[in-house]
C-alpha cells in the first residue's frame, strides 16, 4: 500500500520565498503521520511560477536550493516529494524541472520537461529534457512527467511499458481547458492500467486563471479524489497491486502490435 498526497496551492509569481512558505503552511496544516509509505505532489513551478522571462534572475542553479528545501521537509515528516517542478538554472540555459525526494531528503530523481507547449512560450526560455523519470518507491515503480506531456499518449504509453505503476502529475493547467485536463489524466489511467496522481495549482497569475481540479484516478480510470478550485490538500491510500491484477487481466501490452504503428 502506499499513501499518496495532493498539495493543491496557489504560487506567487517570481516570489520564491513566498511559496516555500506556502509549502511549509501546508505541511503544516495537512500532513498527518501515517503507517503507509506518503509521497506527496507539488503544482508545477511551486518555487517561481511561469516568470520564464526572468528565468536568467530567478532561475535556481541546478535546482539545488529547491532540493535541499524539499529535502529538509522530506527528512522531518519522514515523507517522499515526487513531482513539483522548479525552474532550474541549467549551464545552457533553464529547464522545467520536476524533483524526487526521498523521506532522508536526497534528490533520488529528476526529469526536465521534454514537451515544451508553445502557447506559454516555453520553448523561447526554456531547454527541453530528454529522458523520463521512472524510480522505485519501495516495491513500486514511479514515474513523473508534467502538465503538456500527458497530450503525448506515446510518451506515457513508454512508461507503462517500463513498469510504471503510479504516475505523479505535476501541472499548470488553466480553468478554460479543465476539461481536457481531466479528460486526459482518466485516459492516461485507463489505456495505461495505473495509478495517476495529479496536482493543478490554482490562482491567476497575469492573466491566466488555473483550474485545480487535482485528481487521483486508479487504474480503471475510476475518480479516487478530485479537488475543487481553492488551495486545499488531501490523501488517499492506493493499492499498487491493482496494477498487475488489470494489465494480467486485459492484456492490453501482450496484444500489442507495434509493428503496425510506424508513421
Amino acid at each position: 500500500m502506499l499513501r499518496v498526497g495532493i498539495a493543491q496551492i496557489d504560487i506567487s509569481i517570481g516570489n520564491r520565498e513566498a511559496n516555500r512558505q506556502k509549502v511549509v503552511d501546508w505541511m503544516k496544516r495537512h500532513y498527518v503521520k501515517s503507517p503507509e509509505e506518503t509521497v506527496i505532489v507539488l503544482p508545477e513551478i511551486w518555487d517561481v511560477g511561469y516568470a520564464l522571462e526572468d528565468a536568467g534572475r530567478l532561475a535556481d542553479p541546478e535546482g539545488a536550493s529547491a532540493a535541499e528545501f524539499l529535502g529538509h521537509l522530506a527528512k522531518e515528516y519522514g515523507t517522499w516529494f515526487a513531482g513539483g517542478s522548479v525552474l532550474a538554472g541549467t549551464k545552457t540555459g533553464a529547464a522545467n524541472r520536476a524533483q524526487v525526494i526521498d523521506p532522508q531528503g536526497r534528490l533520488v530523481a529528476q526529469y526536465d520537461k521534454i514537451h515544451l507547449i508553445p502557447l506559454m512560450d516555453e520553448q523561447k526560455y526554456l531547454e527541453a529534457g530528454n529522458s523520463d523519470c521512472i524510480f522505485p518507491i519501495g516495491d513500486t515503480t514511479a514515474g513523473c512527467v508534467i502538465c503538456y506531456d500527458i497530450r503525448f499518449c506515446e510518451w506515457l504509453r513508454l512508461y507503462a511499458l517500463r513498469g510504471t505503476k503510479v504516475l505523479f502529475v505535476s501541472a499548470e493547467w488553466p480553468k478554460i481547458r479543465i476539461d481536457h485536463w481531466k479528460a486526459l489524466l482518466r485516459a492516461r489511467a485507463i489505456e495505461n492500467m495505473m495509478y495517476v496522481v495529479a496536482c493543478n495549482r490554482v490562482g491567476t497569475s497575469k492573466d491566466t486563471l488555473f483550474g485545480g481540479s487535482s485528481m487521483i484516478l486508479d487504474p480503471w480510470g475510476t475518480t479516487l479524489f478530485e479537488a475543487g478550485e481553492g488551495e486545499e490538500g488531501h490523501f488517499a491510500v492506493i493499492d499498487p497491486s491493482k496494477v498487475d491484477e488489470i494489465r494480467n487481466h486485459l492484456q492490453v501490452f501482450r496484444m500489442r502490435r507495434p509493428e503496425l504503428y510506424r508513421e
